[in-house]
């Protein structure tokens, strides 16, 4: 992933992680080991597969694969907080994102100002909308 939270040598036109912490993104990188199995017949993903399952260490296609038990750091925990329905208007880093916020924040302090419907009063109520 690069600094903008794009996933790096992917031809995916949304490939970015914008709600996932950089954080829980390293730690899958260091417990998982990549093995291409595309386009091979059933009994060498089942090879594969079981590969994974055994407590010593087997050979498959030039790895090393065993299960390695639970990880020894301690686990992290999060929520992801929001579903992005639109990749393509997400700022793309966290400068971008800040200047987003602070438009938002001047548009509605515009309408507050303007009395617009839609928008909060002083009170926190919402204007209804004419119709």
């Amino acid at each position: 992933m690069d600094e903008k939270k794009r996933i790096i040598d992917t031809a995916g036109l949304t490939a970015v992680l914008h709600n996932v912490p950089a954080e829980f993104i390293s730690r899958f990188r260091e417990q998982v080991t990549l093995i291409d199995c595309q386009f091979q017949d059933e009994s060498v993903i089942k090879k594969a597969v079981w590969s994974c399952f055994q407590e010593n260490p087997v050979e498959f296609r030039g790895q090393m694969l065993f299960d390695p038990g639970a990880f020894p750091e301690s686990p992290l925990s999060g929520k992801l907080t929001w579903k992005v329905t639109q990749p393509w208007a997400e700022p793309g880093d966290d400068k971008e994102r800040a200047a987003k916020q602070r438009a938002q924040e001047m548009i509605e302090r515009l309408k507050k100002k303007q009395g617009k419907p839609g928008s909060l009063r002083e009170t926190g109520d919402v204007i209804p909308k004419e119709r």
